[in-house]
């Protein structure tokens, strides 16, 4: 006897084959949906869609070789500035706040919140994340990813404590 595929889902599985999302996609969890874009190396994840180094831990904690450790910090825009340069000096050069598109290509929409991969990013805080860029019609604010909801928003002042995750196009060292 043949099964038949509820029509439901026969549309919504066209739908994503049109648009090039296998309906296999869908039912790997978020780690092996990753599995061919990020390569775990020590503190640092590869990405190797984007071309780029991302730090495991959010600032603050620290990758001990297995998770991170210690509390994320939360930082004002002026006072993550600061921290960039730090990360600069102490781990190398090419440190940056992400843009708003490449912070956001880490949101794992299947995920319970963090909406992130947990393993190769452990110990990311459900909220709000800074990246470099200010909207074009709210010059006093800046662009943020919330891991809780998966959204961006730009609502938020640069003078308001939020977490910070660096990265730099690989290769700079």
């Amino acid at each position: 006897m043949t099964q038949r595929i509820k029509p439901s889902l026969y549309k919504l599985c066209c739908r994503l084959l049109v648009a090039g999302v296998s309906c296999l996609t869908l039912a790997m969890p978020a780690a092996a949906q990753d599995a061919g874009r990020f390569y775990p190396r020590d503190h640092i994840v590869l990405d190797l869609t984007l071309g780029l180094e991302w730090l495991r831990c959010s600032a603050g904690q620290q990758w001990d070789g297995e998770t991170c450790i210690g509390s994320a910090y939360r930082l004002t825009f002026a006072q993550a500035e600061d921290a960039i340069v730090q990360a600069n000096d102490q781990i190398g050069p090419g440190w940056r706040f992400p843009t708003r598109a490449e912070l956001s290509s880490l949101i794992c929409k299947d995920c319970a919140p963090p909406k992130i991969n947990g393993l190769m990013f452990p110990g990311t805080l459900s909220e709000a994340y800074w990246t470099g860029q200010t909207p074009l019609f709210l010059p006093r604010n800046r662009w943020t990813v919330n891991f809780f909801t998966g959204h961006s928003y730009a609502r938020f002042f640069a003078d308001q404590p939020m977490a910070l995750r660096l990265v730099r196009v690989r290769g700079t060292q």
